[in-house]
């Protein structure tokens, strides 16, 4: 991990603890009325969902967004609903029963001490469908960009609910990127007359000959360096690519950047670890 910014743990979470997401997932997307919903599309070649308040006000509660070829030119759906998510964030970890359980276990928390975190925190958490056929691309980029804290300490803890393969589109890192760090921030925009968020810079140079596949069984957790350069591409498969993630920061002897558009509230502070039990 600290050579290549990335590794993978095969049979991390156990067959029944993989399947009880999916069907805490599934029972979420059966209660949601897609009427009650903004109709909000995620796509990160675009970025045209973080201007929506819909976005910014998903850090202490259970939001839904759509892609975009599940939903027709009046943003209705051309889809049955389960097939038409791109994910559900940002608090499942947090407000959702079985997610708190799973990312606040006791073998988290040994992850967590396995790589020096000292006080970490559970910032937020994503459900992650890529669905067959349409699930889009997710372009190169660094978890850092998104959640910074100074110095840089953001861990992504990622985690198969079915096999991932190439076909449904596993993750590709470019290993030892994490060496590189970038400025590059996603932040509230200062500009209150324009978008509601921005970026600080223009994309870093990126190499897309660096980068190798990392297909992995259903259980595996995948650690990836908030500062590695990962992506995924299109679900082009007649199979799913379902994910469970959460982004983890250390507190002690960090500060974390008020930019971000991420922001603690009092419903939901940022979680401790080590200190909170499901």
């Amino acid at each position: 991990f600290r050579r290549d910014g990335c590794v993978c743990v095969p049979g991390f979470l156990t067959e029944e603890e993989a399947d009880g997401l999916r069907e805490a997932c599934k029972h979420l997307v059966e209660a949601m009325d897609p009427s009650l919903h903004t109709p909000t599309i995620f796509s990160t070649t675009n970025h045209n969902q973080a201007r929506s308040s819909y976005f910014l006000e998903s850090g202490d509660k259970v939001h839904f967004f759509f892609e975009q070829e599940a939903l027709d030119s009046n943003n209705e759906l051309k889809v049955d609903k389960h097939l038409a998510l791109n994910k559900i964030g940002h608090a499942l970890h947090w407000l959702v029963p079985e997610f708190k359980k799973v990312s606040f276990s006791t073998k988290m928390k040994k992850v967590a001490q396995q790589l020096g975190f000292v006080s970490p925190a559970v910032v937020q958490s994503m459900y992650i469908f890529k669905q067959p056929g349409i699930g889009g691309e997710v372009t190169p980029h660094k978890d850092s960009t998104f959640l910074s804290t100074e110095p840089q300490s953001c861990i992504g803890f990622w985690f198969a609910l079915e096999d991932v393969t190439l076909e449904n589109g596993c993750l590709w890192f470019s290993p030892g990127s994490h060496k590189s760090p970038t400025n590059r921030r996603f932040i509230r925009n200062p500009d209150k007359t324009g978008d509601l968020t921005c970026f600080t810079s223009p994309p870093d140079p990126d190499d897309p000959s660096k980068y190798i596949p990392i297909p992995v069984p259903k259980g595996t957790l995948v650690l990836i360096d908030g500062q590695v350069d990962h992506k995924s591409e299109k679900n082009t498969s007649s199979k799913s690519r379902q994910i469970y993630t959460f982004h983890v920061i250390e507190r002690h002897n960090t500060t974390w950047d008020p930019r971000n558009w991420l922001q603690p509230t009092p419903e939901m502070p940022f979680t401790g670890l080590y200190e909170n039990n499901p």
